[in-house]
């Protein structure tokens, strides 16, 4: 079956359009790949190599292998020398700043020659990271090796730029097969912490900075180094093996790596003194009194003897009449003591002589006491006599003012043998005082006797 013309037509235009989009495709792809190294000047990530030791090479500034030659007032920042040669000219006009010294074939510079050989050597073996590299016009590299197997160049008025992406202690190595030639005006550039100490430039025959060209890092030739007029390697050295160097006018300082930034650690917060407190001191202990010994309360003896153990007066008190007969005027009795009458007692009834009243109390005249009164001195009322007609005991003291018996008690009183003094000249005996004795027994007895009568009476 066949399509039509017009369908057909139009499946022929669509293959054609899809066939041109694939062709520019291709062509777009094949020019990023030709134009990729150059095109596109950007850092490139490599790892950062070694740095390259220059051992006592790093105190030159210029150091030539058989002469140094200068034209024109250069300024020479760091040891000018040359060895195994020893020709140095143009110095003055040139000048050596200090503290740089010149070394013509001394010890020193052939000591610096031996070390530089070491570090071309070392820096020529490194394993590139980029190769091809011939034209450095206008790249931005990272830290890394880059080889160039003939000549590397960098055009006039070009730049390259060296990244040292903030790290001060990056590294830049270029290995030059044959030769470096900067071109007029050209200038390399240091970036991002890139220092020029950290830049070596290896290059196999001869290096040629051409006029005004800006330049940073170390020349490590073989042969030969030429510095045309104005040009100034800002920092860097000029270093040449077997050949000269030559200068014309030009400022070459030698390349110091800044030490890091030393980090200023906060300053120590010094704590403030301990104070120490004063010793605690401890008072004495206290001593505790001993207890007060209270004496013991005096005891009081008891008084000497028993007390009056006889029954209390419980009669009414003597209501009869006083005496009031006429007071005794008659001559002192001076019969035997106690009132009893000598030699014997005086007859029932009768009164003594001369009107005395008997003692202790008798009526006068041998009268009973009217209206049954009581005798004086504790007699009882009535007439009674005590309890069971018993008689006080011997030695107890009758009540109502009776001088108590002060005789201590069991104590027998002696009477004494003899006839007793009376005080008066006189003197009674033994026997008086017997009759004494009995009498008033007698006296007693018929004071009982009375009272019996007189309560027998009061009853009928």
């Amino acid at each position: 079956m066949k399509l039509p013309r017009s369908v057909a037509g139009m499946r022929c235009l669509r293959l054609g359009a899809a066939t041109v989009a694939t062709m520019l495709m291709l062509f777009s792809a094949g020019m990023l790949v030709v134009l990729g190294g150059s095109a596109l000047p950007t850092a490139s990530a490599f790892p950062s190599p070694l740095s390259v030791g220059l051992g006592t090479a790093s105190s030159f500034a210029v150091l030539g292998g058989q002469t140094v030659t200068n034209t024109g007032p250069s300024i020479i920042s760091g040891d000018l020398g040359v060895s195994p040669g020893t020709a140095i000219t143009g110095f003055p006009p040139g000048v050596l700043l200090p503290p740089g010294e010149q070394h013509s074939a001394d010890e020193v510079a052939q000591q610096a020659q031996s070390d530089l050989t070491i570090a071309y050597n070392d820096a020529a073996g490194r394993t590139p990271d980029e190769t091809g590299v011939s034209d450095l016009t206008g790249r931005t590299l990272a830290p890394g090796v880059y080889k160039a197997d003939s000549e590397m160049s960098l055009d006039d008025n070009g730049t390259v730029t060296l990244d040292g992406e903030g790290n001060p202690d990056s590294v830049f190595i270029f290995q030059a097969g044959s030769t470096l030639i900067t071109g007029t005006n050209s200038t390399v550039a240091l970036i991002n912490g890139a220092q020029a100490c950290n830049v070596f430039w290896q290059v196999g025959s001869s290096a040629t900075l051409k006029t005004n060209t800006t330049f940073q890092g170390n020349i490590l030739a073989l042969t030969s180094a030429t510095l045309q007029t104005g040009t100034t390697v800002e920092e860097g050295r000029v270093l040449a093996q077997e050949g000269s160097v030559t200068l014309d006018t030009n400022t070459i300082t030698k390349a110091t790596c800044a030490a890091p930034p030393t980090t200023t650690p906060p300053p120590t917060t010094t704590p403030p003194p301990t104070t120490t407190p004063p010793p605690t001191t401890t008072p004495p202990p206290t001593t505790t009194p001993p207890p007060t010994t209270t004496p013991p309360p005096t005891t009081t003896p008891p008084p000497n003897g028993p007390p009056n153990e006889g029954p209390p007066n419980e009669g009414p008190p003597n209501e009869g009449p006083p005496n009031e007969g006429p007071p005794n005027e008659g001559p002192p009795n001076e019969g035997p003591p106690n009132g009893s009458p000598p030699n014997g007692s005086p007859p029932n009834g009768d009164t003594p002589p001369n009107g005395d009243t008997p003692p202790n109390g008798s009526p006068p005249n041998g009268d009973t006491p009217p209206n049954g009164d009581t005798p004086p001195n504790g007699s009882p009322p009535n007439g009674d006599t005590p309890p069971n007609g018993d008689t006080p005991p011997h030695g107890d003291t009758p009540p109502h003012g009776s001088p108590p018996d002060t005789t201590p008690p069991n104590q027998v009183t002696q009477i004494p043998k003899g006839p007793a003094q009376t005080g008066d000249g006189g003197s009674v005996s033994s026997t008086d005082t017997t009759m004494a004795a009995t009498g008033g027994l007698f006296l007693l007895a018929s004071g009982g006797a009375l009272i019996l009568w007189r309560r027998e009476a009061s009853r009928r």
